[in-house]
């Protein structure tokens, strides 16, 4: 039987099937792909699930075809769904498909997901990235994330849902540059990596350690 992780997979609760995720780095899909996730599902009897993290899940696959149908899809590699990693960067249609949008979503998503997704980590983490103050990511339940100003962005950090959710807090005083924001976050991410304990969150080391240190690490106190 395979375990939570390898191969890609998550074994589902009848204890005999599993669901795999193929990396849609920031939700966004190619009708190419669409169509060799359908075929899939279609070939092995499996279900697709579109999932909170902006991923669409092949559900209910046979431990003996979990190989083909990785090789059906291509080789992409998968999304990481469990694990101490950096989970999906989700992110909202950004300058590119919202007329609210004040900064380039898609943009800063993509370069966190190349820079960061599937990094291993003490604990797990989640990012989110957001055009502007509506917040369509959820950047208020990640443990970094970004949200779109007129004059840059405010960086987020410590949010999570789970059984003790909790709201991030902001990190930053003002609006800084695309560039500086991937600065500080590069910055949390390394101060998350030397100070977590194991399977601790973001949101608990602030709590556990405070902001003002937080801060002072990310260069922004």
């Amino acid at each position: 039987m395979l375990k939570d992780g390898e191969k890609g997979v998550v074994l589902q609760r009848d204890g005999r099937t599993y669901a795999i995720t193929p990396h849609l780095p920031c939700g966004l899909v190619t009708p190419e792909m669409l169509r060799k996730i359908a075929e899939v599902a279609e070939k092995f009897g499996g279900t697709l699930k579109c999932t909170g993290a902006q991923r669409i899940a092949i559900v209910g696959l046979l431990e003996g075809n979990v190989e083909a149908a990785w090789a059906m899809l291509g080789g992409e590699r998968p999304g990481h769904m469990t694990g101490t990693v950096v989970r999906s960067v989700k992110v909202c249609p950004g300058l590119d498909w919202c007329r609210r949008a004040r900064q380039d979503a898609v943009g800063v998503g993509m370069e966190l997901d190349r820079r960061y997704h599937g990094r291993k980590l003490p604990g797990k983490m989640k990012m989110g990235v957001s055009g502007c103050g509506n917040d369509c990511s959820e950047v208020g339940v990640k443990d970094i994330g970004l949200i779109g100003g007129a004059g840059g962005w405010r960086i987020m950090v410590g949010g999570m849902c789970g059984t003790c959710p909790r709201l991030s807090r902001e990190l930053t005083d003002k609006e800084i540059t695309t560039e500086a924001a991937l600065e500080v976050v590069e910055k949390v991410v390394c101060f998350f990596e030397k100070e977590a304990r194991e399977g601790e969150r973001l949101g608990e080391i602030i709590s556990r350690v405070g902001m003002p240190r937080l801060r002072q690490a990310a260069g922004v106190a």
